[in-house]
Parts: structure tokens; sequence; C-alpha cells
């Protein structure tokens, strides 16, 4: 069974791992550095930046209240909120990203609206950032709400008693319970944003230099037969998710051990 595990991991990750930076290489450090220092390429990566430097923050602070509200409270429709928690997980990201389009758009429900306010959703970063913190709303909430769960609601209900504001409370009690999963929560989201394709594809209108993401850029540099860059910005997403596995595993490690810590306790 372990050969058989090792054989599929190898021929589904490692292998194409390394054929992204094989290609990538190919024709030396120059010619993969070269696409790199590109203006449209430098807009991509700065471009992706900036969605994810938006989502992520915004994900993790609803992913904190909707873990706090589920875990801490009893109330009607609990069971309907963490169905629309799940619901980006069961959905395709294209259709993610067709809903701002069907709401949004020149066509949509609120378009002709916002074009005669003159403001620009879709085909514009505001579109991106919309359809990425769809896609990646379920993380941080997911990773929080069975370990608050878990936790009780018995220290707030303590620190409460002894004077303390909400505020307090959440800041000294509640955040150093959670710090190592709402950690784990945002590296995910964050990997998730920055490699996102479906949602913004749809939303982007990949014009180049402005709307298109890092890996929109590798598959407009694809389809121009510009192997070697799109391999080259492919390894840039490949390096981010070889950087995101060695944080995850040490973060799973200091996730586990609160854990444990905390059913001891």
């Amino acid at each position: 069974m372990l050969l058989i595990t090792l054989s599929v991991v190898g021929v589904l990750i490692v292998f194409p791992l390394g054929v992204v930076f094989q290609q990538a290489l190919s024709k030396g450090i120059g010619p993969y550095l070269e696409p790199l220092r590109q203006p449209d390429a430098l807009a991509a990566i700065r471009l992706t930046l900036t969605v994810a430097a938006i989502s992520v923050p915004l994900n993790a602070v609803f992913g904190v209240a909707a873990a706090w509200a589920i875990a801490k409270f009893e109330f009607r429709g609990k069971s309907f909120l963490l169905t629309l928690i799940d619901l980006p997980f069961s959905m395709s990201p294209v259709v993610s990203g067709l809903v701002w389009v069907l709401l949004f758009g020149a066509q949509g429900w609120f378009g002709p609206w916002l074009m005669d306010h003159n403001i620009k959703v879709i085909f514009a970063t505001s579109g991106l950032v919309l359809a990425t913190v769809l896609v990646t709303l379920p993380f941080v909430a997911r990773e929080l709400i069975p370990l608050m769960a878990d936790q009780g609601s018995d220290e707030e209900a303590a620190a409460l008693t002894l004077g303390a504001n909400g505020f307090t409370t959440f800041w000294r009690v509640t955040l150093p319970n959670i710090k190592w999963a709402l950690l784990y929560g945002v590296l995910l989201c964050n990997a998730r944003a920055m490699g996102e394709f479906g949602a913004v594809s749809v939303v982007s209108g990949s014009v180049r230099g402005l709307t298109t993401t890092l890996p929109l850029h590798v598959e407009v540099l694809y389809n121009d037969y510009d192997f070697v860059g799109a391999f080259a910005a492919a390894s840039l997403l490949a390096s981010l998710g070889l950087v995101t596995l060695v944080l995850k595993t040490v973060l799973e490690w200091r996730y586990a051990g609160e854990l444990a810590a905390t059913r001891k306790h």
C-alpha cells in the first residue's frame, strides 16, 4: 500500500512539479528571469498580491466572526449558516465568477445603475476581489469552528464575570486559544487566493497588464506559445505551493499540539 501511495504521489504531484521547473529552466537562468521582468508579468504579480492582500483579511475577519457565532452560541438558522459557508466548496469556481457577472455585469441586475454612476466591478480589480473572496470564504471559518466548539465558552464566561468587556475577552482569551488554527486557515486561504483561476477568469476579461493575475498570465503566455515564459510564471506559483506546504506542516504540528492540550485540559 505504501508503494502504491508513493507511486501515485510521484506520478500525480512530484513528476509534474519537476516538469514545471525543468521547462522553466530549460534555456538557462537568463531566459528564465527575462519573462518575469516584463511589465505584464510584474503587473500580474502585483495584481495577484493586491487581490490576496484584500480578500484574505476579509475572509479572516469573517471566519473568526462566523466561528465565534456558530461555536459559542445557539440560534435559529445555525445549520443553514453552516451550509452557506460550505457552499463554495461544492460550487464550481466558474459558477462563482459567473454569479458576479450576473449581478454586476453590463446586462446584470445592477449593471445599468453601475454604468450610469461610472462604477466598474466586472473586468476590474474589485470584481477579482469579489470572485476570490467567494471561493476562499470557507477556509478560515472551517478551521476555527471545530476548535472553538471543542474549547467551549467557559474561559470567556469567566473573563466576563471578572469584568472584562467583549473586546478584551476576545483579545486576551479567545484569540490566543485559536491563533495557530487561525494562521493555518489564513495560510490555506492565501494559497487558494493566489492560485485561483476559474472564478477570476470569468470576471477579469484577461486584459494583459490590467486584469490578469499570475495564473491567468500563465494561460496567456502559453496560448502565445511562449512556453519558457509560461513555465517561468508557473514556477512562481509552484514555489508558492512548496512554501505553503512547509508552513502548513509546521502549523499542523503546532495546531495538533494546541488541540491536544485543549482536549487534555
